[in-house]
């Protein structure tokens, strides 16, 4: 309008003063919020956080085996590919039974269930509807707002791959993104993998971990030096464990040494086979150890 000669400077400057001051607000208390609701919208956290980025941190070349660089997208997937396959240990092939240990009755229909329906409309009613969706297009929103709906069918489908150890189709796709760690970017081994998979399958997995969780916390398998990975304990709880030991044994006086060890993808390397006859030898139902057989073999 001032253009145009519809309005005059004054109020012209009047209303970019009022858009500027609006826009300041409308920024700090978007920024306000997100910072308060952090813990449990990370993703908008981040992605507000990327959008202020001035470069964006894509995979750039990859070196191959003969130290070419290579360029297309179809070649870097496929390296990538083969860099997060080759850390896994030979020995987590499915080199033993997956039948029914001697002793272990076979499903019947009038046992009682494994998954209960208030159970699994729990579980969908706490779904963060902030997460992305799997590769099925299952979105966590839209499972939250059907939980009343989905908790029956989803609870006999649960039910079913715990009794009989067969995990659906759309359960094992998942869609990979390789994360940039350290060094250099070139090297596909510096890189590591982040997996999008299916929500009704990580509840599942829950569920799993949830009976496996209980049952070697009553049996007290997992000794009280354990921290990572435990409930009620974390880095922080480990290093003041470790601070109260090192400075108690300083104060009397004795000698301290201390060892670190960093075991290279750790995760990646851990031997199904063993893993498998650990839960077995602690005594773990059949049930749940066939189907963490079959998540990871087939998944």
């Amino acid at each position: 309008m001032w253009k145009k000669g519809l309005a005059t400077w004054d109020e012209y400057r009047d209303v970019v003063t009022v858009r500027r001051d609006a826009t300041r607000k409308a920024k700090a208390r978007l920024e306000l919020n997100l910072a308060r609701e952090v813990k449990d919208n990370k993703k908008g956290f981040f992605k507000y956080i990327s959008s202020k980025r001035k470069t964006r941190e894509n995979v750039g070349p990859q070196l191959n085996e003969v130290g070419a660089l290579v360029m297309e997208h179809t070649e870097k997937a496929e390296l990538l590919n083969a860099a997060f396959s080759s850390v896994f240990t030979a020995k987590a092939g499915p080199q033993e039974s997956q039948t029914l240990e001697v002793g272990e009755k076979v499903w019947r229909k009038e046992d009682l269930p494994l998954v209960e329906e208030d159970r699994v409309r729990d579980h969908f009613g706490n779904l963060n509807i902030h997460k992305s969706m799997g590769p099925d297009g299952m979105h966590p929103h839209v499972l939250r707002e059907l939980a009343d709906v989905v908790a029956m069918p989803c609870s006999i489908i649960f039910e079913r791959s715990w009794r009989t150890g067969e995990v659906p189709e759309d359960w094992r796709k998942a869609n990979v993104t390789p994360v940039f760690k350290k060094a250099k970017n070139e090297d596909p081994g510096n890189y590591r993998p982040v997996s999008l998979t299916s929500i009704p399958g990580k509840m599942m997995e829950q569920l799993t971990l949830g009976v496996i969780y209980k049952y070697v916390e009553e049996k007290k398998v997992i000794g009280s030096g354990q921290h990572g990975f435990t409930k009620g304990k974390s880095c922080l709880t480990s290093l003041i464990a470790f601070y109260d030991g090192m400075t108690s044994w300083l104060d009397e006086g004795r000698a301290v040494d201390v060892v670190y060890l960093d075991l290279s993808k750790a995760f990646d390397t851990v031997s199904h086979n063993i893993l498998i006859s650990k839960l077995r030898k602690c005594g773990l139902d059949e049930w749940t150890v066939r189907w963490v057989m079959s998540w990871f073999w087939q998944g």
